[in-house]
């Protein structure tokens, strides 16, 4: 198997835990009123819009419009976005920082709405330490969708064939692999150091 010499990392899921759950367990206390806002309201689909391109200050007043009940937690879902990230993924920082030591070329592509970008950003220090990220939300492109993978191989000078793809999400990364890449599914820092040194790359067993 070729070395990489590259690595473009999705974030949520692999260098950070983002799940809605972490704000709302602070902002709707009942278990079944926050299952339902979760799951009627906020829910998995009117967030995927965002990362595509849509933006809260466009739908965020329709929502609040259709359940005014909801008001103050619809709205808490831009204002407080940062608390959705429960804390760092155990063991990718290391991973990421060790990559850095060895001055391995290190890149971001993740799904996430446009407009908390800045904020995530200043609040993780290992993203801000990647050499470049592409954000599906400002890029209007999401992730599985090829267009992505070839906008990060022209903006970073990417050889998708010596660069491996990190991701928690197994059609991401058949996405990224059909786009040329080398591709991992991300289940833990452990299997992921095996992976990487198996590539080539320089990272330590453990």
């Amino acid at each position: 198997m070729s070395s990489v010499d590259a690595v473009l990392w999705d974030f949520g899921g692999v260098l950070v835990d983002w799940d809605p759950l972490h704000l709302y367990r602070k902002v709707i206390e009942d278990d079944t009123e926050r299952a339902h806002f979760l799951g009627i309201v906020c829910n998995r689909e009117w967030h995927l819009q965002h990362d595509a391109g849509a933006l809260f200050a466009d739908t965020l007043p329709i929502l609040r419009a259709e359940h005014p009940e909801h008001a103050a937690a619809i709205d808490a879902y831009l204002e407080r976005y940062v608390e959705m990230i429960g804390g760092a993924v155990p063991g990718t920082t290391e991973i990421v920082e060790e990559l850095h030591g060895h001055r391995v070329p290190q890149f971001g592509l993740t799904n996430m709405p446009h407009e908390v970008w800045p904020a995530i950003r200043d609040a993780w220090p290992v993203l801000a330490g990647l050499a470049g990220v592409v954000v599906s939300g400002t890029e209007r492109l999401a992730k599985p969708d090829p267009a992505i993978f070839a906008l990060a191989v022209e903006r970073f000078s990417l050889e998708p064939g010596r660069t491996v793809f990190v991701d928690d999400v197994a059609r991401n990364a058949a996405a990224a692999e059909a786009s040329g890449f080398r591709a991992l599914v991300f289940t833990d820092a452990t299997t992921l150091r095996r992976d990487l040194r198996d590539l080539g790359l320089p990272v330590s067993a453990a």
